[in-house]
């Protein structure tokens, strides 16, 4: 299919303009026209670049993309090289941020949600990017610790008693510690993102809610895959995930 009508469609499906970013969404940089070959993961480093070079990919689908606002202007340094393996080999790149996090089914969120077991009723925090829900089967922070990490394949950060029962869930994918306050606010007895500040430490005890970082690209696996599974039965695309280890 043509690149501009992937885009289009992805577009209008993640409802991309609703959301006020800190990237631009669709295609970052143009490649050729048509895509049939479309090569997935969650970050664009150069290592991703060097997988969709070797799968001789016609675009690559990513949660992280380039062009992050506030960030250093110049195509230098690993920018150049980036850009430069993208633009030698013609390859199309397209990300997909908060559009991404909050689709209520293709979604970060809500892959993970599912994932783990969690059956969603709400949504808090800005741009309602934090989502609320319940477990579908009861358990206390030790079993839904553990729950975690059989799912993600790494042992979260948890602060908080493990005989604390869970009848409440907020989650938010990936750097989203800041969304904290909003998911106590919503009487949760745990919150689940990706990172952890060192803030979150003392806010966890002395509020008396829960509080696990399972890491931010453990957590944000999920939605580029549903994403693309989508568009390959929607379209005929030949689609791959690439998963490259991040320990953060």
């Amino acid at each position: 299919m043509l690149l501009r009508e992937l885009e289009n469609y992805t577009g209008q499906l993640l409802q991309q303009d609703r959301y006020k970013d800190y990237a631009p969404n669709g295609v970052q940089v143009e490649g050729r026209a048509q895509v049939q070959r479309l090569l997935c993961g969650v970050t664009a480093s150069e290592a991703l670049i060097d997988a969709a070079i070797a799968w001789e990919a016609d675009a690559i689908l990513v949660h992280h993309g380039y062009f992050w606002k506030g960030e250093d202007a110049r195509v230098v340094g690993s920018k150049r090289r980036r850009l430069g393996k993208l633009l030698q080999h013609n390859i199309s790149l397209l990300a997909y941020h908060l559009p991404l996090d909050a689709h209520p089914e293709l979604g970060n969120n809500a892959s993970l949600g599912v994932l783990l077991g969690l059956v969603a009723d709400g949504r808090f925090g800005e741009q309602e990017l934090g989502w609320l829900g319940v477990p579908q089967q009861a358990c206390n922070l030790a079993g839904f610790a553990q729950r975690v990490e059989a799912s993600l394949g790494r042992r979260p950060l948890v602060i908080g008693e493990g005989d604390r029962p869970v009848r409440r869930v907020g989650w938010c994918t990936g750097g989203a510690q800041g969304y904290f306050a909003g998911a106590i606010a919503a009487g949760c007895d745990v919150f689940l993102t990706g990172e952890a500040s060192e803030h979150n430490y003392h806010a966890a005890l002395e509020h008396g809610v829960a509080f696990v970082a399972a890491g931010h690209h453990a957590t944000e696996r999920y939605g580029v895959q549903a994403l693309a599974a989508h568009l390959a039965g929607q379209f005929g695309l030949d689609t791959h995930y690439v998963e490259l280890a991040n320990p953060i």
